[in-house]
């Protein structure tokens, strides 16, 4: 190759080449990401939609390359030789997936590491990969990227643990402020001579300095790390929360400071047995509540918030164009996936404008839920016709989709259930319902049966068949149906329309346009 052609592949960073060749693409084409961090070595092929890729591939080994760094200045011997078994099994995975080349970039282990720069040697002669090395003030960076591609109004700190080092990074208005990188991994304050009061000065004094370079005025921190998710996990335990999904979790300061009491009273084994977390992540999580404690009793954030998207995702988010990091995450994944999994792609828009009347003073926020819901509103449509409701709930609440809190989950996947139901009484996921006020569970059951009867009128263009006229304050519901739909408006449909003024509190009339 050519200096030019070094020159081209080097403007792309560490992917050397452009991912999103085209900005008005709904698709990603499939890329696949190795990140050898001090604690793990994962692997990621992204796929789906470009403004929100979902995880086609997804696999982690705990290597412990960042064990015993602080006292021998090396790699962990046993911890390189399992990163370096599992960088040649995602190199060949990858080849087999459509995925290679595949991007890797390390962190803080291979960074400080004095045979780091051999270790990146070995791994390009056996695996043919460049691992990109990257510095504390870069991983802040790509990590708080990350943040923003799942979640671009996020306003607050960033905050990514590793095994061997600590990251945090402003975001503002969809900007990167000030960032810093610390020596507070879980795996670096094993080392820590003192004993546990010997640790706790040490991370009063750091947290102490992070404190002075980022300031304490920041209402919103963003948790992102394997430590800090297990942590994450068990305040979910001891709430007794019924959504396990850990992306968007809400804490409270003072929510999280009795769960990190609660983890400090228990044995950590029994804990992680009723959390379902992995033996070598729980060996770190006391020492990463520490830090946890320390920081956020400085900081005092008002919410603290967990984030599944990190480095990873923020490399994706560095080649975007700007025209599509303005894009909703949300919708662009339930664009996609009605492209994909509809027996009618595209009807899912004619089906928003159908029922729009219904939400004429409705928030932007409420908006972009309800248009969500028609995307999906026909994507279960394999699944056997008994348990299609109950598929559209799991389907919304378990999915990968970014730019949507808890409440926003379950109000979504009300609506789908509905969709398909009418009742919701008896439901094995009323345990979740709780995480919603009254009001929001019926403006979910509105949507659903709004949905459910605009289904009814299945065309490329439902409104030139029929148009809905709502006037709240006189509590009416008006359906205008156009010359030669009559036929359209048959039992079903006419049972589906009194179900919705019935959720609506209203009378309905029905007027054949001459």
């Amino acid at each position: 190759m050519d200096d030019a052609s070094d020159q081209r592949s080097e403007d792309w960073g560490p992917f050397g080449r452009p991912l999103f060749n085209d900005p008005s693409a709904r698709a990603l084409s499939r890329v696949g990401v190795v990140d050898v961090g001090s604690n793990s070595v994962r692997m990621v092929v992204f796929d789906g939609a470009a403004r929100s890729p979902a995880y086609f591939f997804n696999e982690k080994v705990m290597c412990g390359l960042g064990a015993g760094l602080a006292e021998s200045g090396r790699l962990n011997p046993e911890g390189r030789r399992r990163a370096l078994s599992a960088i040649r099994r995602f190199a060949l995975l990858a080849e087999g997936m459509g995925a290679a080349p595949l991007t890797a970039v390390a962190t803080a282990a291979m960074r400080e590491a004095s045979d780091g720069p051999a270790f990146c040697r070995e791994v390009q002669e056996q695996t043919g990969l460049k691992l990109w090395v990257i510095d504390g003030s870069e991983e802040a960076r790509l990590s708080a990227q990350g943040v923003l591609l799942g979640w671009p109004e996020a306003e607050g700190l960033v905050c990514d643990i590793g095994g061997s080092s600590m990251e945090l990074a402003e975001v503002s208005r969809g900007e990167i402020g000030r960032r810093v990188s610390s020596p507070l991994g879980p795996l670096k304050l094993r080392d820590v001579p003192g004993g546990k009061r010997g640790l706790a000065r040490h991370i009063n004094a750091v947290v102490g300095e992070l404190a002075a370079t980022m300031g304490t005025a920041h209402a919103r921190l963003y948790l992102v790390g394997g430590s800090w998710r297990a942590i994450a996990r068990l305040d979910m335990e001891r709430r007794g929360y019924p959504l396990t999904v850990l992306h968007e979790y809400r804490m409270t300061r003072r929510a999280i400071l009795q769960t990190l009491d609660w983890i400090a009273a228990n044995d950590p084994e029994a804990l992680r047995a009723r959390a379902g977390v992995g033996a070598e992540r729980m060996a770190l999580v006391p020492i990463a509540a520490e830090v946890l404690r320390r920081l956020v009793g400085t900081l005092k954030p008002k919410e603290i918030f967990v984030s599944s998207y990190g480095i990873r995702e923020g490399m994706l988010y560095e080649q975007m164009p700007e025209k599509l990091r303005r894009r909703d995450p949300l919708i662009e994944a339930c664009y996609f996936t009605e492209s994909t999994s509809a027996r009618m792609p595209g009807f899912g828009r004619r089906l928003f404008k159908f029922i729009q009347p219904l939400y004429q003073d409705a928030p932007p926020e409420r908006l972009r839920l309800v248009k969500a819901a028609c995307l999906l509103h026909d994507t279960a449509w394999r699944a056997h016709p008994d348990y299609r409701h109950e598929v559209c709930f799991d389907a919304a609440t378990r999915a990968n989709l970014g730019g949507l809190d808890h409440e926003g989950r379950i109000f979504l996947g009300l609506a789908l259930l509905h969709r398909y139901k009418n009742s919701r009484a008896g439901s094995r996921f009323e345990p979740l319902f709780g995480l919603l006020s009254e009001p929001q569970i019926k403006q979910a059951e509105v949507l659903g049966k709004a949905m459910r009867f605009g289904a009814m009128f299945s065309s490329d263009r439902p409104d030139e068949f029929a148009t809905l006229r709502y006037a709240p304050r006189k509590a009416r519901l008006e359906l205008v149906l156009e010359p030669g739909a009559e036929a359209l408006f048959g039992e079903v449909a006419e049972a589906r329309l009194a179900s919705l003024a019935k959720s609506l509190g209203t009378q309905t009339r029905v007027i054949r346009a001459a």
